[in-house]
């Protein structure tokens, strides 16, 4: 965990001194062409070498994602129900964050002058528009002839289909094969995993040079930009946080100041460690000592909720590609929207555990593909994303701490909790 923190605090260095040095060095007049091309150059590698890893990592852990929650599912009715509200609330949260990011981004538009001077210093200012898509022509594309040419294509929708029939098809294996598949695709997932530290290592040189680009290209004037970013995507996962009190309130009985004090604990954590994982003590004895929820209840749906479930993954993630399609002048199609929000549901469910800098790609990568958003500015936001990364895990251990006390209520032979007008 100190790793990752020094790294995002290198990161976010590395894009402060590209920034600022590449506007310095530009001054007014034209950048040396060759300066320019290194650096270019330089941050094309490294985000090469984290794309390369997007789908055969992506692959692995629908595979491992879906057997484990097969694997819950199995295990009780207590589970079920479990995975039956993470399912629902991951869908709503999907919605909403089209309906809310796109209504906040058309009252409170980046400004024309920094977008334009974000995406042409990360893309040079060659973006495609997005191609016009026949909707008897989409749906028969997502059901790929080839696996294969669909992962060489970044067809990332018809790849996920494929992933998540050949990962149901596994669990319906006798066990000794299903055991050995599953173990199969994670050891794949982590040894990508294991590259992926390797080339983070390298994130400051890459996010350096990318950023000198955009100085060299821009100035600092894609600053506002990327402070814009930052609030936007903080501001989608604070909303998870607000909607968990309503929820507790209307399904679990629970006053919105009582699952308040209940929660603070947990959130304070989750704030300081940005890790729901390293939350989850804290999380079990929160939901026994202040909400009353019994051991069998905490013990089960906790651990279950850190594994599977992430509320606030779509909610960021599309925020984040819905962010690059803005700046980018890109508007997707319906089509892709919908793509968008099935593959934003996937991940959510594959990339739970992993680390914030190897998650971000992870998820948001395959989102920006099915959208049509350019995955250079990616390594970018990376720089700022430690801000944002804040709120994702204090949203994700609220809602936790939510479906654990909406669960509780409905769990037979346990005193339900007395609703309160608090």
């Amino acid at each position: 965990m100190s790793f990752l923190k020094s790294l995002s605090a290198r990161v976010l260095a590395a894009l402060a001194l590209g920034l600022i040095g590449g506007a310095l060095i530009a001054g007014g007049s034209p950048a040396p062409e060759w300066l320019l091309k290194t650096a270019q150059a330089i941050g094309s590698v490294w985000l090469g070498c984290l794309q390369m890893t997007v789908i055969p990592l992506v692959f692995s852990l629908l595979v491992v994602g879906v057997a484990a929650v097969s694997d819950a599912m199995s295990a009780g009715r207590l589970a079920a129900r479990a995975v039956g509200w993470f399912t629902a609330l991951l869908i709503g949260a999907t919605i909403l964050t089209f309906i809310g990011v796109e209504a906040a981004l058309a009252a409170l538009p980046v400004n024309p002058e920094s977008a334009r001077a974000l995406i042409a210093g990360a893309t040079g200012g060659e973006v495609a528009a997005p191609q016009t898509i026949d909707f008897a022509a989409w749906v028969t594309s997502l059901i790929p002839s080839n696996p294969l040419a669909a992962a060489a294509s970044n067809a990332i929708l018809p790849l996920v289909i494929f992933a998540l029939f050949f990962a149901f098809a596994v669990t319906r294996l006798p066990d000794q094969q299903r055991v050995l598949l599953v173990s199969f695709f994670d050891a794949v997932a982590d040894a990508m995993i294991v590259i992926v530290k390797w080339v983070l290592w390298a994130a400051p040189v890459g996010v350096f040079a990318l950023a000198l680009t955009l100085g060299l290209r821009g100035g600092l004037g894609s600053t506002g930009a990327l402070f814009h970013y930052v609030v936007l995507v903080s501001a989608a996962c604070i909303a998870v946080v607000l909607i968990c009190y309503p929820l507790a309130a209307i399904f679990a009985g629970v006053g919105p100041l009582r699952f308040a004090r209940a929660v603070s604990e947990a959130q304070v954590v989750a704030f300081s460690t940005q890790s729901s994982i390293g939350t989850l003590p804290v999380m079990v004895e929160s939901a026994r000592r202040n909400l009353d929820v019994p051991e069998h209840v905490a013990g089960l749906v906790l651990p279950l909720s850190v594994a599977v479930f992430r509320l606030t993954s779509p909610v960021a993630n599309l925020a984040v590609a819905l962010f690059i399609c803005h700046v980018s002048g890109i508007t997707p199609t319906p089509g892709q929207m919908l793509a968008a929000g099935l593959v934003a549901f996937a991940v959510s469910i594959s990339s739970v555990g992993l680390p914030g800098q190897v998650s971000f790609f992870v998820s948001v990568v395959p989102i920006c593909f099915a959208m049509g958003a350019p995955i250079e500015l990616l390594p970018l936001l990376l720089a700022v994303e430690v801000i944002p990364d804040i709120f994702r895990t204090v949203g994700n251990v609220t809602a936790d701490l939510a479906v654990t006390a909406i669960l509780k209520r409905g769990d037979k032979g346990v005193r339900t909790i007395a609703p309160e007008t608090a």
